[in-house]
């Protein structure tokens, strides 16, 4: 008989159900980050082609200046812009916190944006020739709504990067962004808006362009893949936008009061905007002292872009691998060499200087992403992600608080001329660098750990 004795084949370890689940949820979690960060770059990308053709520095001033010459007046413009950028988001922080998903907000204050384009477009030709004073005034009033609609869509944005991208990989996603943007936009600048730039009726076409492309980027957020928060129960509320501004000043002192390194924080950030309220001058003071032409807007228009994407290559991984906080300095301490620049530059032979001039759009390209670094700072900064928008809109409205002082910074130069104010305000830009050097870094608190350090 043979032998019937049959041997059990050993049995395989049964996985742990809860490990399989989390490795499963860890690779869920892995592919959205990955689809979530393609979408956000791809809407920076659309956006900023659409930025080339309204570029804050070199193309607003400009279109400023055809109507009504005054330092006045192009001092206003920074106020405008950041006045825009951080009153309304210091009030619409903690509505936006509640919000159970932010997308649908990104969506609304892009086609906001690109509305005031499109509302320039069509008033410009009946209004350019027969009333170009009434078309200064409504240029200014659309310049503040659309500052207002962006700051807005920057803290919806930069709440959604919080949410959706690591911080050890915000800094890749902004070289990605910055980068194929800035190579995009200036291939359109040259094609298109370096030759509506030496048309009679070229602004209307150039701000068509914005708003066509701001539009398309409204689509984007569409597609995005953001899971729903889940709020806890709030006691009611005060309605009315008054009290909400009213709440986010409250918030906005109690924070700070809680954490001195976001105070440091707003303190350097003040510091900086100087930077923002020189940059309507430059271009004048080129103009009426070195004779340049409308032709050169172009040139300066495309170093700016390239010095932005070349600063992003280095700034983004940097940032991704020792933090912003070094990162952030430099940018600050940089920024300053651009009201220097422009000084020395007066100092040479007119026919010089105007064809040198392009250099000082060289340093201002870091301004994106400087701006950029002071928001994923605060982002770090913040200890939960329902501060988020909070921490943002402070950064934001301490950028903004100086710009009180642009109007009398445009009566300056017209009364002192351009250099004392350049030279003061490069000290003031370089105090901020030195502001920054006292701040942590977010990612060596106890507890934190970058995306990267936790192999995702």
């Amino acid at each position: 008989m043979g032998d019937d004795t049959t041997f059990a084949q050993p049995i395989p370890p049964r996985a742990d159900p809860s490990t399989a689940a989390r490795q499963a949820a860890a690779r869920e979690a892995t592919a959205r980050e990955a689809r979530n960060t393609l979408g956000i770059e791809a809407y920076q990308v659309l956006v900023r082609i659409g930025w080339i053709f309204k570029t804050e520095t070199i193309i607003m001033p400009a279109v400023l200046d055809a109507l009504v010459d005054s330092g006045t007046l192009r001092g206003l413009l920074p106020v405008l812009n950041r006045g825009g950028q951080s009153l309304p988001p210091l009030a619409a922080a903690g509505p936006l916190g509640r919000l159970p998903r932010k997308r649908p907000a990104l969506v609304a204050t892009t086609l906001a944006m690109a509305g005031c384009f499109g509302l320039l477009a069509v008033a410009w030709g009946p209004l350019a020739a027969a009333r170009p004073d009434l078309l200064a005034g409504l240029f200014l009033a659309v310049y503040a709504a659309f500052a207002a609609a962006n700051g807005l869509n920057q803290l919806v944005l930069a709440t959604l990067q919080g949410k959706l991208i690591a911080a050890g990989n915000r800094g890749r996603a902004m070289v990605v962004s910055v980068t194929v943007g800035s190579v995009l936009a200036i291939l359109a600048a040259v094609m298109f808006l370096g030759p509506w730039l030496t048309e009679p009726d070229g602004f209307p076409k150039i701000f068509a362009a914005t708003a066509a492309f701001f539009a398309l980027a409204a689509v984007v957020p569409l597609v995005l893949d953001e899971p729903v928060d889940v709020q806890p129960v709030r006691r009611q509320r005060p309605a009315g936008w008054p009290a909400h501004v009213a709440e986010g000043v409250a918030a906005w002192r109690r924070v700070i009061a809680a954490d001195p390194a976001l105070g440091r924080l707003a303190v350097s950030a003040g510091c900086f905007s100087a930077v923002l309220m020189l940059f309507p001058h430059y271009q004048a003071f080129a103009r009426d002292s070195l004779g340049t032409g409308r032709s050169s807007l172009l040139v300066w228009v495309v170093v700016q872009n390239l010095a932005t994407g070349f600063a992003s290559l280095v700034a983004g991984p940097f940032a991704d691998r020792k933090g912003t906080r070094i990162v952030l300095v430099w940018l600050v301490a940089l920024s300053a060499l651009t009201p220097l620049l422009v000084t020395l530059l007066s100092l040479a032979p007119h026919a010089v200087a105007g064809e040198w001039f392009w250099l000082v759009y060289a340093p201002l390209g870091l301004n994106p992403i400087s701006l950029k670094i002071f928001t994923g700072y605060a982002l770090e900064l913040a200890p939960t992600a329902a501060e988020h928008p909070r921490y943002v809109s402070i950064v934001g409205a301490a950028l903004a608080a100086p710009f009180v002082l642009s109007p009398l910074v445009g009566l300056a130069v017209d009364a002192i001329g351009f250099q004392p104010v350049f030279v003061a305000g490069a000290a003031v830009i370089a105090a901020g660098a030195v502001v920054a050097l006292g701040l942590p870094e977010p990612r060596h608190r106890e507890g934190v750990v970058s995306a990267s350090d936790a192999g995702l």
